[in-house]
């Protein structure tokens, strides 16, 4: 079957992979209905990121379950399955406490821009749907996978709730679904940070009420000039750099709440700065499968529709088109057919 191979920085085509197999039997094998790319796949893209070996890319995913292991109980072939990004055992201590994303048996998922995939732990990472659902609200439940629940975590750790006043760091498709969430949870006022036109479009529709154009020190000033000098409730760290955490920090007011979800790329922390800010700060990679039910039944009665989110969608086998435009910045995150 055709697979995407990031062979190099820059260097990625579909070609010919092995089809997945049943290696443990707490494995699945599903058929995709669709994929996607991933703003964190552009870090290895652009060389941000150590290739030291072909990768196989993908870790958003749905389709059909075609195949289980002997010890697999909770989905069977022919079900219609979302699965996290993060793969757990949803039993261990972590799990049960609500952080998959750090479960003793972890495993990030790997090879979904494919016709096939193999998901490991499929009875913790897994989550079925009732019905097979109809085709237009594929790109909506596959966001589920990663995106959407990566944007909903990132509001969940900032103590995002009714009447808050919510700031978002980042543009990206992450942070649309930030601004997504912070509506979902009731927010008041969500200040989306954003110098592009589609995509400051698309915030206004997915909740927010104010858009700042200007970034660093202009920034932060801009969003305290908002919020009568306090500061935002919540802040929502969406892109990984030091310029973005910093703008993040600085931009809750003491006893506020920073959700960091972004990759980190060369971000430090100072210490004292940090001690006398006074804020709080979660993050990492999210706990999706804690959220995936619930997301997936808003999906399915169609309460919210983050498949709008992808801007672009190209067949699988022209995955090098869809890298550049997301690269380029000129969409927002493409979808890819299978």
């Amino acid at each position: 079957m055709l697979g995407t191979v990031l062979r190099s920085p820059g260097e990625i085509r579909c070609e010919e992979v092995a089809e997945p197999a049943i290696l443990y039997p707490t494995d699945a094998i599903i058929e995709l209905s669709a994929s996607c790319i991933c703003g964190s796949d552009l870090w290895p893209y652009r060389g941000l990121q150590d290739v030291s070996g072909p990768m196989h890319m993908g870790h958003e995913y749905c389709g059909i379950v075609v195949e289980v292991g002997s010890a697999v109980r909770t989905v069977r072939p022919g079900q219609f399955v979302v699965g996290s990004f993060c793969i757990s055992d949803n039993t261990c201590p972590h799990c049960r406490f609500g952080f998959p994303s750090s479960c003793e048996q972890r495993e990030f998922m790997s090879a979904a821009q494919a016709p096939y995939a193999r998901v490991p732990l499929a009875d913790g990472t897994l989550v079925a749907t009732k019905d097979i659902p109809s085709d237009d609200l594929i790109p909506s439940l596959l966001a589920t996978s990663d995106v959407l629940g990566t944007g909903w975590y990132a509001a969940d750790a900032a103590r995002v709730g009714p009447g808050s006043t919510v700031a978002v760091v980042g543009d990206g498709a992450v942070g649309l679904m930030g601004v997504l969430a912070a509506k979902q949870m009731g927010a008041e006022r969500i200040i989306a940070m954003s110098r592009h036109k589609s995509r400051q479009d698309l915030a206004l529709e997915f909740g927010a009420t104010d858009i700042v154009s200007e970034r660093g020190d202009k920034g932060v000033a801009r969003i305290r000039e908002l919020t009568n000098g306090i500061g935002a409730d919540s802040v929502l760290e969406c892109v990984g750099t030091q310029e973005a955490m910093t703008q993040a920090v600085s931009s809750a007011r003491p006893g506020g709440a920073i959700g960091f979800v972004g990759v980190p790329h060369g971000v430090q922390f100072d210490g004292q700065t940090l001690f006398f800010a006074q804020k709080s700060l979660l993050g990492g990679p999210a706990p999706v499968r804690r959220f995936l039910p619930d997301l997936m039944d808003l999906v399915l009665r169609r309460i919210i529709n983050p498949g709008k989110v992808f801007d672009l969608e190209v067949p699988l086998k022209d995955v090098g088109q869809g890298y550049r435009a997301m690269d380029e910045r000129s969409a927002i995150k493409v979808l890819l057919r299978v």
